[in-house]
Protein backbone atom coordinates (compact mmCIF):
# COMPACT_ATOMS: atom_id res chain seq x y z
CA UNK A 1 0.00 0.00 0.00
CA UNK A 2 0.93 3.24 -1.18
CA UNK A 3 0.99 6.79 0.65
CA UNK A 4 -0.36 7.36 -2.73
CA UNK A 5 -2.70 5.26 -3.05
CA UNK A 6 -3.79 6.34 0.57
CA UNK A 7 -3.67 9.94 -0.53
CA UNK A 8 -5.78 9.48 -3.41
CA UNK A 9 -8.52 7.69 -1.30
CA UNK A 10 -9.13 10.35 0.91
CA UNK A 11 -9.42 13.16 -2.07
CA UNK A 12 -11.80 10.70 -3.49
CA UNK A 13 -14.08 9.98 -0.11
CA UNK A 14 -13.72 13.74 0.67
CA UNK A 15 -14.67 15.08 -2.89
CA UNK A 16 -17.24 12.42 -3.48
CA UNK A 17 -16.63 12.18 -7.22
CA UNK A 18 -13.00 10.59 -8.78
CA UNK A 19 -13.06 14.37 -11.45
CA UNK A 20 -12.88 16.31 -8.39
CA UNK A 21 -10.47 14.64 -6.38
CA UNK A 22 -8.61 14.42 -9.57
CA UNK A 23 -8.19 18.11 -10.49
CA UNK A 24 -7.61 18.46 -6.42
CA UNK A 25 -3.92 15.78 -7.02
CA UNK A 26 -3.39 17.50 -10.27
CA UNK A 27 -3.87 14.07 -11.35
CA UNK A 28 -5.71 12.56 -14.63
CA UNK A 29 -8.75 10.21 -13.56
CA UNK A 30 -7.54 7.03 -15.19
CA UNK A 31 -4.35 6.69 -13.34
CA UNK A 32 -6.70 8.18 -9.56
CA UNK A 33 -9.16 4.98 -10.90
CA UNK A 34 -6.70 2.61 -11.24
CA UNK A 35 -4.90 3.73 -7.32
CA UNK A 36 -8.84 3.50 -5.73
CA UNK A 37 -9.15 0.07 -8.17
CA UNK A 38 -5.53 -1.29 -6.64
CA UNK A 39 -5.99 -0.17 -2.90
CA UNK A 40 -9.49 -2.26 -2.95
CA UNK A 41 -7.68 -5.29 -4.51
CA UNK A 42 -5.23 -5.06 -2.06
CA UNK A 43 -7.38 -4.53 0.97
CA UNK A 44 -9.63 -7.45 -0.43
CA UNK A 45 -13.16 -5.55 -0.22
CA UNK A 46 -14.83 -2.04 -2.49
CA UNK A 47 -14.66 1.09 -0.32
CA UNK A 48 -16.76 2.75 -2.51
CA UNK A 49 -20.04 2.65 -4.54
CA UNK A 50 -20.16 3.85 -7.75
CA UNK A 51 -23.09 5.65 -9.25
CA UNK A 52 -24.32 8.05 -11.73
CA UNK A 53 -23.35 11.03 -9.28
CA UNK A 54 -19.91 9.78 -7.75
CA UNK A 55 -18.36 7.97 -5.37
CA UNK A 56 -19.81 6.99 -2.20
CA UNK A 57 -17.67 5.71 0.88
CA UNK A 58 -19.42 2.18 1.80
CA UNK A 59 -18.71 1.19 5.53
CA UNK A 60 -15.20 -0.48 4.51
CA UNK A 61 -14.39 2.85 3.12
CA UNK A 62 -15.84 4.72 6.43
CA UNK A 63 -13.34 2.57 8.56
CA UNK A 64 -10.78 2.93 6.18
CA UNK A 65 -10.84 6.57 5.97
CA UNK A 66 -10.58 7.30 9.75
CA UNK A 67 -7.17 5.07 9.61
CA UNK A 68 -6.23 6.85 6.34
CA UNK A 69 -6.66 10.35 7.73
CA UNK A 70 -4.46 9.54 10.90
CA UNK A 71 -1.56 7.67 8.43
CA UNK A 72 -0.80 11.40 6.31
CA UNK A 73 -0.96 13.40 9.73
CA UNK A 74 1.42 11.15 11.14
CA UNK A 75 3.29 11.27 8.03
CA UNK A 76 3.03 15.49 7.73
CA UNK A 77 4.40 15.09 11.17
CA UNK A 78 7.26 13.08 10.91
CA UNK A 79 8.62 15.46 7.38
CA UNK A 80 7.56 18.62 9.93
CA UNK A 81 9.70 17.21 12.93
CA UNK A 82 13.39 15.90 10.45
CA UNK A 83 13.05 18.87 8.44
CA UNK A 84 12.43 21.05 12.44
CA UNK A 85 15.52 19.14 13.16
CA UNK A 86 17.45 18.82 9.95
CA UNK A 87 17.75 22.43 10.09
CA UNK A 88 18.50 23.07 13.76
CA UNK A 89 21.52 24.53 15.01
CA UNK A 90 24.64 22.10 14.98
CA UNK A 91 26.63 20.90 17.79
CA UNK A 92 30.35 21.06 17.56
Amino acid sequence: MSLTHIQSFVAVAEEGHVGRAARRLHLSQPPLSRHILALEDELGTPLFERTSRGMRLLPAGEAFLLHARRILAEVDAAVHTVRKVGTGPTEQ
